[in-house]
């Protein structure tokens, strides 16, 4: 299917998945050490900060009960991540319930532009504009899905969508056995629900599994409960409490800190001085930093 190639123009509000951020950093790095994936979090906000994206962090909260099974305690690094990101002067927001729930009503409701998660559940949950692969290098390929655009290809509801989802596999319940995508879309394509799915499926190649709990995981992504949606406000970083927290407490070379908000300092100067003397100054785009990505031909066989 045909997705548009991104064209988000920076100055726009970006929702983050923080769990995937620091599980991306943690497999990158091959470790488990905390400190080296704060590192990565503040190099990595800092980028986004200077070419004028405007990150809103979100955490996980407390786990529906069909996904306990896949979570890990994981408070001391919410807890350090939660402190640099406020001394990095951006916001942080704690959901409820899953992160990537909390990213699709946020802009759904508009108060940010679009949600950016390696997790494709935020697209079942309702988020509007999905960006995959938004990193630090210049070298990345940014992959950006619009919801709309997928259901009118797939030729579907969003219910529709979410019990196609349930079929291929989600965080929340098993999936039928041997059931591709392909065949996961045709007969949803033909039935329209799991319930019929499930009368016309052939049991001993795709057997159905017991007590199957596709009702729940559906529940949790079509009724997710209202939410008070949070005004956000950005301020410019704390160095020398960003200094205390990093290099005093975390043991990052001070020198390495304070070099790197020197940078950013300078490079957001440069960006504010050209808006003020250009009278014909074009906004920078998202893609003049990140790779432009090619239009896609076909649906991704594989979702996380």
């Amino acid at each position: 299917f045909s997705y548009s190639s991104l064209c988000i123009a920076l100055g726009k509000t970006i929702a983050l998945d923080t769990s995937i951020i620091m599980h991306q950093f943690r497999a990158a790095l091959n470790s488990l050490n905390l400190t080296l994936a704060l590192s990565g979090l503040f190099y990595r906000t800092l980028t986004l900060l200077e070419h004028d994206i405007k990150p809103v962090f979100v955490f996980d909260g407390k786990p529906p009960v069909e996904k306990l099974s896949t979570v890990s305690n994981s408070s001391t690094q919410t807890k350090n991540c939660i402190q640099l990101l406020e001394l990095l002067g951006v916001p942080v927001v704690q959901a409820n319930g899953d992160a990537e729930a909390l990213c699709a009503q946020l802009v759904k409701a508009g108060a940010v532009d679009a949600v950016a998660s390696e997790d494709m559940d935020t697209l079942p949950f309702g988020a509007t504009i999905l960006i995959r692969q938004l990193n630090a290098s210049k070298d990345s390929e940014v992959i950006e899905y619009s919801l709309e655009k997928l259901l009118q290809k797939l030729e579907l509801t969003q219910k529709e969508f979410v019990d196609l989802c349930i079929l291929l596999g989600c965080d929340y319940c098993d999936k039928i056995a041997g059931l591709g995508p392909k065949r996961a879309l045709d007969l949803i394509r033909k039935h329209r629900t799991i319930e019929e799915v499930v009368l016309h499926v052939k049991k001993k190649t795709h057997p159905v599994p017991h007590f199957w709990k596709y009702k729940a995981a559906r529940k949790l992504f079509l009724d997710q409960p209202n939410t008070d949606i949070p005004t956000f406000f950005w301020s410019e970083p704390d160095e020398e409490a960003l200094v205390r927290f990093l290099s005093h407490e975390k043991h990052i070379k001070e020198e390495k800190v304070r070099n790197r908000l020197t940078t950013f300092h300078q490079k957001r100067k440069k960006l504010r001085e050209e808006r003020e003397t250009s009278k014909g100054f074009k906004q920078t785009r998202m893609d003049d930093f990140f790779k432009k990505t090619r239009k896609r031909g076909a649906v991704s066989k594989r979702r996380n």
